[in-house]
Formats: C-alpha cells, sequence, structure tokens
C-alpha cells in the first residue's frame, strides 16, 4: 500500500483482499471499499515519482522490464540477509517493484526472489525479466491501451530494437517481404497479393518477430 501511495497521488489507503462477500444466491451481503487513511506525500511528488520510476525501466537497471507503449516504472531492489547480527556470505533478496501505466497506475506489481541461485547477485538480471512476464499478463486481464508519449528505451548493444511494421495489404508477396525484411515472415494460404497481415501496420515489433501474411 505504501508503494501505490508514492504513484497513486500520494494516498495512503487501508488494504484489504476480499472485495465482497455473497450467499448463495449469489447476492452480495457484504462489500469492502477502499478506505483512505491519509495523505503521505503531494500530488506533485507523487508525479515527480512517477516519471522517476519511468526513467528507471527505460533508461536504468529495469530495463529488462521494459515493455513498448505501455509506460511502465519501477524501481529494482536487493537486500543482503543477515543471521543473529551477521550479513550472510552471497545470501540476498531480489526484489523489483513495477507499475503500469506510470502516468495513470492501473496495477502495481512487486516481485521478490529469495536468495536465488546460479545467478548475477543483480535484481536487473534476476526479477526484471519475470516481473515483464507478469506485467504482460497484467495489461492483457485489465485491457490496459497502448499509447504515446512514453520515456524512449535507452538500448544497449545486445537488445533487439523494435521496428514500426509497415503496411503490406494490397502488396504482391515479393513486395511485402521487402518491406518486411527485418522480420519473420509467416505465410497462410495461397496466392501473391497480401489481403491481412498481422500485427498490424503501425505496431511496433522487434527485429525478427514473426509477421503473419494472408494471401489471396
Amino acid at each position: 500500500m505504501a508503494v501505490s501511495a508514492v504513484v497513486n497521488g500520494g494516498n495512503l489507503y487501508t488494504p484489504y483482499i476480499v472485495k465482497n462477500i455473497s450467499d448463495n444466491t449469489n447476492t452480495v451481503v457484504k462489500e469492502y471499499r477502499k478506505k483512505l487513511k491519509r495523505k503521505v506525500i503531494s500530488s506533485e511528488t507523487s508525479s515527480i515519482m512517477r516519471i522517476a520510476l519511468e526513467n528507471v525501466v527505460a533508461r536504468g537497471g529495469g530495463k529488462s522490464a521494459y515493455i513498448e507503449g505501455y509506460r511502465i516504472g519501477g524501481k529494482t531492489g536487493t537486500a543482503q540477509k543477515s543471521k543473529n547480527g551477521v550479513y550472510l556470505v552471497n545470501n540476498y533478496i531480489m526484489s523489483f517493484m513495477a507499475v503500469v501505466p506510470s502516468n495513470d497506475p492501473q496495477a502495481v506489481l512487486y516481485l521478490a526472489i529469495d536468495n536465488p541461485k546460479n545467478t548475477a547477485m543483480l535484481s536487473s538480471y534476476t526479477t526484471t525479466p519475470i516481473a515483464r512476464r507478469i506485467l504482460l499478463d497484467i495489461i492483457d486481464a485489465l485491457h490496459i491501451p497502448k499509447q504515446k508519449g512514453e520515456v524512449v528505451k535507452d538500448f544497449e548493444w545486445n537488445d533487439k530494437i523494435p521496428y514500426a511494421i509497415p503496411n503490406v495489404i494490397g502488396d504482391s508477396l515479393d513486395i511485402a517481404k521487402e518491406k518486411l525484411i527485418n522480420f519473420d515472415i509467416v505465410i497462410e494460404g495461397e496466392g501473391n497479393t497480401v489481403f491481412e497481415q498481422s500485427p498490424r501496420a503501425g505496431e511496433m515489433l522487434e527485429g525478427g518477430g514473426k509477421i503473419r501474411l494472408f494471401l489471396k
């Protein structure tokens, strides 16, 4: 709830797990609603924090959680565990907090991995790729639309670069292949004219991504 308060305008709400209770006739007998406890930070500070969190994902340690068009905000965390007042060797809790979308939060995700093995002791390598997969499911479940105006990712040498998909509907197969040279093309149907494509023109897709062409 504290994380939510940072990104929702600074409002701390009383947490609850059950939304409502129904009887055997599916009639709601008790319903729980969010209750404001207090204002913990100003709306202006919350707005600055949302921008900062989006920059962490686009240009900092959270890059592996970046999803083009969905304005993901987040922050990595690495905590060394202790026992009897002494820090343990190579024993950490890796965590990642994410919010989607960062400019109009609909969901907050917190992911923690206790003492991961056989990996770099950096949350940017351990938690962020997993968080990205969960965020994609959240986006799908909540029907969060794509939008413009995001902080553009600072790509590294080993990142796959996304390209805008051109419109090839109505083109011959040879011309379509020339336009889609950056992608892996899957052909459906017989013929020499493209009458449908998936994904649609204008969408962003990483180089080497699959594009399905339907011919007639």
